[in-house]
């Protein structure tokens, strides 16, 4: 999810933790809680500092490692560690226990992006990524805004709040998923152009009643949809140029970075006075008629890196 959602359940959690009894008892533990669950909702994404070193050291690590088994764990005792320094004498089990689920619960909603996570490392480094919930979810999102200010204003308590709200939204994802997996298996009877070998994926966008398709065929190309109303428009179709300066491009930083998280790239080359462009896109982030996530690179004509670029 966003940095914004992560931070309102962030909050969310910190309501919801006033059902256990120890939390609700005493403000200076609800107190602690609440900066730990929004601390937890946060520290996966501590990540982002790799844009220090570069775009593409960004996307190489974004929701990697930092999203991983054992940093679920490390986050939480560095969280936990941290919140008793600064409030010595609190129930530490009972915060870590709700520090906890803020970091899992950070993981566990990425898992159901388009984007993912590595969160089965390290296991395996396969991004996870279910294709269900847009990265903003407007639902999430205001509902949480909403509880939030019921709380600030004193219209209920928080345990019955959060309880509600949480409750809600986990009927919300159970559905979503069933509405994914549904219309996903739907897909290829719906397309009159469908071929065996063919591959449909479904692709979540900010509108709760639009998806996007990513139809991807057996010789690597790519038609790329839109299913509105049950019914798929077809709008772009893809495939990676067959080209020397394709093969050659992969060898620099910024592409291969961009091939380690994406399955879904094609590749176009440009021909210039000065030798070649390169531009990979990942078929799945299709916005406006554009492909906003890519790489390119510049190659003179013996296949020499000018300059490259990663990002969106």
């Amino acid at each position: 999810m966003d940095t914004g959602t992560h931070l309102v359940m962030g909050l969310g959690l910190a309501g919801l933790a006033y059902v256990d009894p120890v939390v609700s008892a005493d403000s200076n533990v609800a107190t602690a809680v609440l900066i730990g669950t929004v601390l937890g909702s946060q520290a996966p994404d501590a990540d982002g500092l790799t844009r220090l070193k570069g775009n593409a050291a960004y996307i190489r690590n974004h929701r990697g490692a930092s999203h991983s088994l054992p940093a679920i764990a490390l986050w939480t005792l560095l969280i936990t560690a941290l919140i008793a320094l600064i409030f010595p004498g609190v129930p530490i089990l009972h915060v870590g226990l709700w520090v906890g689920i803020a970091v899992c619960l950070h993981v566990f909603t990425d898992l159901f992006n388009t984007y993912g996570t590595q969160a089965a490392r390290p296991f395996s480094e396969k991004w996870i990524s279910w294709n269900i919930i847009h990265i903003f979810d407007p639902i999430i999102f205001i509902s949480h805004l909403i509880a939030i200010l019921v709380w600030l204003i004193r219209l209920a308590e928080p345990a019955q709040i959060f309880s509600v709200l949480y409750g809600l939204l986990a009927l919300y994802y159970v559905w979503r998923t069933a509405i994914h997996y549904i219309l996903e298996k739907s897909l290829p009877g719906r397309d009159p152009e469908a071929r065996p070998g063919d591959k449909y994926y479904l692709i979540p966008t900010v509108h709760p009643n639009g998806w996007n398709i990513v139809k991807k065929k057996p010789d690597g190309g790519y038609r790329l949809g839109e299913l509105r109303n049950r019914q798929i428009r077809w709008v772009d179709e893809a495939k990676s140029d067959v080209h020397p300066a394709v093969e050659a491009s992969k060898n620099q930083p910024d592409v291969a970075a961009f091939l380690y998280y994406s399955g879904f790239a094609c590749a176009e080359v440009k021909d210039h006075p000065w030798g070649y462009e390169v531009r990979w896109a990942d078929v799945r982030y299709r916005h406006r008629k554009q492909y906003p996530f890519i790489a390119v690179v510049l190659l003179d004509h013996q296949l020499r890196a000018l300059d490259s670029y990663v990002g969106w």
